[in-house]
């Protein structure tokens, strides 16, 4: 049997992640003297107050490598082989703090870590494809992560943030581009790829205005894409945000699925409020 693992910075929601049979190994949030285990059952918006109130944001942290042994363990004794997804190495410990505990358990060679080199539903996306060769029941555990490699380059990650605060709080971009994006107004574009994050189209104006050039100047891009599904996702955004976005997808009339996430508490930690994204698989070039 193959029994697939992740970190909790996928944001799959409690459906997602019991019909695919996922064990999610949680990272961690410290809110000043309190750390909560990051999961579905986070509430984002209790740590917004909380960083409104304290002025600062949550430190976050990966899980340990006896967090991930004691995950690991029911793996172990069923002699079963081991698929783990992270968060990417530039911005996490995860894959490492795994690796460790399969070493420690001395069973190295039934886990295959897969450093996403993404975020987010970016992982999602490689999750639910591992999830699907398993199912099949025709690819070793080695195989499914040799074609899951293939596909991390494919994966196009990218959000708009409505303020640098919590990426400037988190390390993730300077003061001075902090500062300059409130005055102006700026709501950035920032694409993930390799595993590091750089700012794209800085975009101003409303935040249904934003959504609708956001997706508007990807269509080429989601028209190329895998059918399949595509993700929306949002650290807190209103309804009628989620509206635009939605309807600029429909109207392509392209993807199978559309499946809609809120960013947990890791995501949101760094984000902040007001974040949405549009997540989904390139197409291989022939």
């Amino acid at each position: 049997m193959i029994r697939i693992y992740a970190d909790s910075t996928n944001d799959l929601s409690c459906e997602l992640i019991e019909k695919y049979n996922i064990t999610i190994v949680p990272l961690y949030i410290r809110m000043g003297d309190r750390t909560v285990r990051d999961g579905p059952e986070f509430d984002p918006e209790a740590m917004y107050a909380w960083a409104s109130a304290h002025k600062t944001t949550p430190q976050t942290a990966s899980f340990s490598p006896g967090d991930a042994q004691e995950a690991l363990a029911p793996a172990v004794e069923a002699g079963d082989d081991v698929l783990f997804f992270g968060i990417s190495t530039d911005l996490s410990s995860s894959c490492a703090s795994f690796k460790v505990a399969a070493a420690n358990l001395d069973y190295s060679d039934h886990v295959f870590v897969v450093d996403s080199r993404t975020l987010c539903n970016g992982i999602a996306l490689l999750i639910i494809k591992a999830a699907e060769m398993a199912r099949e029941g025709k690819m070793t555990a080695a195989e499914i992560w040799l074609e899951i490699e293939k596909l991390i380059p494919l994966v196009r990650c990218t959000f708009v943030v409505d303020t640098l605060t919590y990426l400037y709080r988190g390390g993730r971009c300077s003061a001075v581009s902090a500062i300059a994006a409130s005055a102006l107004g700026i709501k950035p574009k920032i694409i993930v790829s390799g595993g590091k994050m750089s700012v794209g189209t800085k975009y101003r104006g409303k935040a249904e205005i934003v959504a609708r050039k956001y997706v508007k100047d990807m269509r080429h891009e989601l028209l190329r894409a895998d059918k399949e599904r595509v993700f929306i996702c949002n650290s807190g955004v209103s309804q009628s945000v989620l509206d635009v976005l939605t309807q600029e997808i429909q109207e392509l009339k392209y993807f199978n699925e559309i499946i809609y996430t809120r960013a947990g508490g890791i995501i949101s930690s760094h984000c902040g409020p007001g974040t949405f994204a549009v997540i989904f698989l390139a197409q291989p070039e022939n």
